[in-house]
């Protein structure tokens, strides 16, 4: 009853078919892995005990930036505050409380500039007053944190004031500072008073569970539910054929037993 199968139209349709959900598996896979990789990153990195190293051995010209196996470290440098350019960085939370960060680029002897976060406040950033940084050349160790994901708080990152930064990403820093800023950015281990330190918290390696990372769930479940119908609609296609094929067998074909 299935002998059309064999048939080089039947054959053709049957390799197209499988070439088609094989490519919808291989993609569903691969955004499987998007998914479970963006869901890996909303998990801390453990703060290492390794005694502070100078900033420029992470960092240097071969690995310019912070990764997994470096986020986290302390780390010390060196260089002048550049105080006119310090900014706030606002709606970050800590231990359940929102509030702003105080972001001072030091400019360090190398003509670049590291991001220091010299403490968080929790208040709202309008108006806010945080103490200046000490002048002078400065010694700062702190704890290494990767950078942002651009996306974040992306929607209102146009429309804060002057004096405000929504990403902690050096493109970000870029479109406000004169020079080149290090990736990643410093958590300062002492905080003047008025502000708390930011050397306990963890750094992470990621934003998470985003939109983006449910967006790429979304398209897992799309791929797989193509390769489901496109194996369904060759299974109904078969079908159909071979119960018309038995229909003619038994001398049932309507379209010859119709009256003229």
């Amino acid at each position: 009853m299935y002998r059309f199968l064999l048939t080089p139209r039947w054959l053709a349709g049957i390799l197209l078919a499988l070439a088609a959900v094989a490519v919808c598996l291989w993609l569903g896979s691969w955004q499987l892995g998007r998914f479970k990789e963006k869901a890996a990153a909303q998990h801390a990195v453990p703060l290492p005990s390794a005694p502070p190293v100078p900033l420029s051995q992470i960092l240097t010209p071969q690995q310019p930036l912070v990764g997994t196996d470096t986020a986290g470290r302390a780390v010390t440098t060196s260089g002048t505050y550049d105080t006119p350019n310090q900014l706030l960085v606002p709606n970050r939370t800590v231990e359940g409380v929102k509030g702003f960060y105080v972001l001072t680029p030091l400019r360090t002897s190398d003509g670049q500039a590291v991001a220091v976060v010299r403490g968080w406040a929790a208040s709202s950033p309008t108006n806010a007053r945080p103490p200046s940084p000490p002048s002078g050349h400065v010694t700062v160790t702190g704890r290494l944190h990767p950078s942002e994901n651009s996306g974040r708080n992306g929607a209102v990152a146009g429309g804060l004031p002057p004096g405000q930064l929504g990403t902690l990403t050096p493109a970000a820093l870029v479109n406000i500072l004169p020079y080149a800023v290090h990736d990643g950015w410093v958590a300062a281990d002492t905080a003047p008073t008025g502000l708390m330190s930011l050397a306990s918290l963890q750094p992470q390696s990621g934003d998470g569970l985003n939109l983006r990372a449910f967006q790429s769930l979304g398209y897992t479940l799309e791929w797989f539910v193509f390769a489901g119908f496109v194996a369904f609609m060759g299974f109904r296609l078969a079908r159909h054929e071979a119960e018309a094929a038995e229909d003619r067998a038994l001398g049932l074909d309507l379209a010859a037993s119709t009256p003229h």
